[in-house]
């Protein structure tokens, strides 16, 4: 072996020794093309389950230089909510469009959906476990180990060797089978049944049986007297570890699991209100683009006629150069506003179509048909506040909180005290020649050690252990500190629902002025626009007919319809200020989603679900009553909204399951079918004045499936605004 091992060991030492004499290359000096063209090349996912990529087929979008002719779908708000709640599964904001720090692009983690109830129902991590991760620490838990050796070793012992000879081989087998069912109760106890055999064979002669089998069967019990005992500890921090050498958490349990999916029902509905209103507002911003487009288009068209007119006045040396250039320069001021207003139109309607989730461009253009109301909406306000601090959201959100929080201080103060375990074995030994037997007799003892399990069954050997087991950190600076944190915590959650109450109502009181500002600014810009039009007529008239010896001038003429036009704008932008207000209102109260008929609704079960539940109802229907068995535990949870903050009405009412939920809008008959316009229909030209012009009482716009007043729950005074509204409203 040595002979061979030196030659090689030679050879080896000569071959790097030619090797040094190569120059050496440093990593400056070599080649970079791999880092340049495949180190920092791009990469890109290879999905298992690629995306549809339906933008590919999307139209270009509407530009004012590449005008198109696309056909007009009318569309009502009741109609534009039902598109939106239907194709959100991932909830939007308008907000978010076009911002640098979009989180639909830069974190889509945190963005709302429909998946998110379910995925906290389904969560496992550490801290936001859902219910069914919770339950799942009470669940039985079976474990088993089965091993098998065999040695063999040379004995050199004349005493100690069993009877082998000196020099001979002591040959062992063994074998260990262990098996445990351990099952964690809710009282925090510990109920555990262990199975074991250990086989041992060998070929010492002075054994009474070669091969033997020891076993046992044991029961075994533990139960916390002191810290992590009881129930409520169990349902609020989960089961507690047994050695508690440190703090263990207490937002394991199915209670604060079951406040997590609370609270995250409360996000998402959350999430569904805001992409609700922001559908309103920009349908209502999108009915105020339609307006000012037309008193634009309206006005750059007098302007036109004025303009021609003057012109031609020009050509016959009656009008002066001024006068022809003053015309000039403002019909093309007017046309650049009408210019600007169809390109804001485009805008707020390709808006309105991404919090729809439509495609950019289908080849038709959103017209909204629905009136604006026009009556006085006049809420109360007393009402109104007590509506808002019941029915908000976000204090919904953290009422939950400081409810997670108080069940969390209840078992940190139960981990200050000691631990203190009552502890309790019984169990019952085995042992015999074989495992399992026939025969009666083992050929060697009376007692018949030929089956190990027989003798099991008989009982006669037995085995307990009984006492108790203390452990606990001296001082508990851990636990204490422990119970302060959330004290702290505590104190800080409930301020914050008394300063949140406060925002609220100043929020409610902002929304209140607004409402009220925008309705008086609206009586105050129809004055002005019926002003400015006896304006203008009067100046035409004059310009139309000169006094005796004075020039016509058209200054006058042009800034009047300068003014009306303002006006115009001015009033359409009030009452679209007004309905802005009014859903304002209705978002501060809390009451948007119900101003709006859109409700939050679990999906249906599976059916072998309702089979378990009818199982389960009937179990309960035919149970035996017990007056001393309570196990339910107190309530924490009113169902309803009461104005006082107390329980709601329960009678009837059954828990909804925190699962996948879906958006439910019961918008009346006919409702999944958009609304089809008469086909004789066609859209009517824009009067001189700027108004909009008769339509015909079987029109879309006339007659529309979702009216104004069954959408508004709310108490509405029918009276009209005043008596100009009807001029206004043809």
């Amino acid at each position: 072996m040595r002979r061979l091992f030196l030659p090689v060991l030679v050879a080896f030492l000569l071959a790097s020794c030619r090797g040094i004499d190569k120059p050496l290359k440093y990593f400056g000096d070599s080649e970079l093309n791999y880092y340049k063209d495949v180190a920092t090349q791009v990469d890109f996912p290879v999905l298992a389950e690629e995306c549809a990529p339906d933008p590919l087929n999307y139209e270009p979008p509407r530009r004012i230089r590449h005008p198109r002719k696309d056909d007009l779908w009318d569309v009502g708000l009741q109609e534009a909510i039902h598109l939106a709640m239907s194709n959100s599964h991932i909830l939007r904001t308008r907000g978010q469009f076009l911002s640098n720090g979009n989180p639909l692009l830069t974190n889509s983690n945190q963005i709302p959906s429909v998946y998110d109830p379910a995925i906290q129902e389904s969560e496992v991590l550490f801290g936001v476990r859902g219910v069914e991760a919770a339950l799942s620490d009470f669940d039985a838990r079976f474990t088993t180990t089965m091993l098998w050796g065999r040695n063999e070793l040379v004995q050199n012992n004349r005493i100690l060797s069993g009877g082998i000879p000196p020099g001979g081989t002591l040959t062992d087998e063994t074998g260990v089978w262990t098996s445990r069912l351990e099952k964690q109760l809710a009282t925090g106890g510990i109920l555990a049944v262990n199975h074991n055999w250990n086989y041992s064979g060998n070929n010492v002669p002075t054994r009474q049986f070669q091969s033997v089998y020891t076993g046992l069967l044991q029961v075994e019990y533990r139960q916390p007297l002191l810290a992590a005992a009881g129930v409520e500890y169990s349902r609020i921090a989960g089961p507690a570890g047994r050695s508690l050498q440190g703090v263990t958490g207490v937002a394991q349990g199915v209670l604060i699991a079951r406040i997590n999916n609370d609270i995250s029902i409360a996000d998402f509905e959350a999430g569904v209100r805001n992409l609700l209103k922001d559908v309103e507002d920009t349908y209502w911003d999108l009915v105020l683009a339609y307006r000012i487009y037309d008193i634009e288009v309206s006005s750059r068209n007098r302007t036109l006629q004025i303009w021609r007119g003057v012109k031609a006045k020009f050509d016959g040396d009656i009008a002066s150069v001024a006068e022809e250039a003053q015309t000039r320069d403002n019909y093309f001021e007017n046309r650049a506003r009408a210019e600007n207003a169809l390109a804001d139109l485009y805008q707020i309607e390709s808006q309105l179509r991404r919090l729809m989730r439509l495609p950019v461009n289908d080849g038709r253009i959103i017209r909204p048909i629905e009136d604006v109301a026009k009556a006085e909406f006049m809420p109360d306000w007393h009402v109104s506040l007590a509506e808002s601090l019941t029915r908000r959201v976000e204090l919904r959100r953290q009422k939950w909180n400081i409810k997670s929080l108080e069940f969390q201080l209840k078992a940190a103060k139960s981990l200050v005290r000691p631990r203190l375990d009552f502890v309790s074995i019984y169990q019952r030994n085995a042992f015999g020649d074989r495992l399992i037997s026939r025969s009666d007799t083992d050929g060697v003892t009376q007692q018949g050690f030929h089956s190990a399990y027989e003798t099991l069954t008989q009982g006669n050997q037995t085995g307990w252990n009984l006492g108790f087991e203390l452990s606990m950190p001296l001082g508990q600076r851990e636990a204490h500190a422990q119970v302060r944190n959330i004290e702290l915590r505590l104190a800080k959650a409930r301020s914050v629902l008394s300063e949140q109450e406060h925002e609220i109502s100043h929020e409610l009181a902002n929304a209140f002025q607004q409402l009220d500002r925008s309705y008086t600014t609206a009586q105050t810009n129809l004055n002005r626009q019926v002003a400015a039009k006896k304006r203008v007529d009067a100046f035409i008239a004059e310009y139309a007919r000169p006094r005796q010896g004075q020039a016509p001038v058209i200054d006058p003429v042009l800034r009047a319809q300068i003014s009306y036009a303002q006006a115009q704008i001015a009033h359409y932008r009030s009452l679209i200020d007004y309905n802005k207000a009014i859903t304002e209102v209705n978002y501060r109260k809390g009451t948007l989603l119900d101003h709006d008929s859109v409700f939050l609704s679990e999906r249906d079960w599976e059916p072998e679900a309702y089979n378990l539940a009818l199982r389960r109802a009937r179990s309960r229907s035919h149970a035996y009553d017990s007056k001393l068995l309570h196990t339910e535990p107190v309530e924490f949870v009113s169902w309803g909204y009461s104005p006082h903050g107390g329980e709601g009405d329960a009678d009837g009412y059954e828990e909804p399951d925190p699962a996948e939920l879906q958006i439910l809008e019961p918008i009346g008959p006919g409702a999944d079918v958009p609304p089809t316009p008469d086909e004789n229909w066609s859209p009517q030209p824009v009067p001189d004045d700027g108004t909009a012009a008769p339509q015909p009482a079987d029109s879309p716009a006339a007659v529309s499936p979702f009216r104004e007043e069954a959408r508004q729950p709310a108490v509405i005074d029918n009276a009209p605004l005043f008596d100009a509204f009807e001029s206004f409203d043809r």
